[in-house]
């Protein structure tokens, strides 16, 4: 019987979420992180710029189901502004946005405006300079993965993402992991069941200046 395994990493800032390149451009791939074996998949990409949770395994049955709509998927993401509630509520009943040149409404969704920033080093690449104005951090919880979808939510919300992170996929969180650091785990467990990630959320209305645009703590 063959034994698959099972891989949970923090995807940093400039890597692909693959293995092999389409083209002959020199890119940032997964396999510079760990060495990973053959036929690993990472489940659920996140782009080049996105950072943070992603799950990798060779076995395709686990990977369809993290995949299905059964498995939360939350994001903070950093954006341009102050969000305001109406913005958030937007978010929250679904909004339009284009997905490969055709028109879609996003399923609602849970969204709220966190109280502080998340405590992120800041990116190797700096987002703009402090000059700009002030930002603040949404959390976004989905259950659906359409091609850059928060990043076009936030923007047809009013407020476009700097920086993105993915926290959380069932009940397996980022948590204080480093950005490049890989855990091989026996497997993914009931912990991709969870239908509500509600203790894991921190909601409210609350509006807080952000100083800067990246600093020590929310980069």
């Amino acid at each position: 019987m063959k034994t698959h395994r099972y891989f949970i990493i923090h995807k940093p800032f400039g890597f692909l979420s693959q293995f092999i390149l389409v083209d002959n451009r020199k890119k940032k791939l997964l396999g510079e992180l760990y060495d990973f074996p053959d036929k690993t998949m990472s489940i659920g990409r996140l782009d080049k710029d996105s950072e943070g949770l992603l799950l990798l395994t060779t076995d395709g049955k686990t990977s369809k189901k993290v995949t299905s709509r059964k498995v939360e998927k939350e994001y903070y993401a950093q954006v341009d502004g102050i969000a305001t509630s109406a913005a958030i509520e937007i978010m929250k009943k679904g909004v339009l946005i284009s997905v490969h040149g055709e028109k879609y409404t996003t399923l609602p969704c849970e969204a709220s405006l966190l109280t502080s920033p998340p405590d992120f080093p800041p990116r190797v690449k700096k987002i703009r300079g402090d000059h700009h104005g002030p930002t603040s951090w949404v959390s976004i919880t989905l259950r659906e993965g359409k091609y850059r979808q928060v990043r076009k939510m936030t923007a047809a919300a009013g407020f476009p993402t700097l920086r993105l992170f993915r926290v959380r996929i069932g009940d397996i969180l980022l948590g204080d992991m480093k950005a490049g650091e890989v855990k091989e785990v026996s497997d993914f467990g009931e912990e991709l069941t969870a239908l509500s990630g509600e203790r894991f959320r921190r909601q409210t209305d609350k509006k807080y200046p952000s100083k800067s645009n990246e600093n020590t703590n929310n980069g």
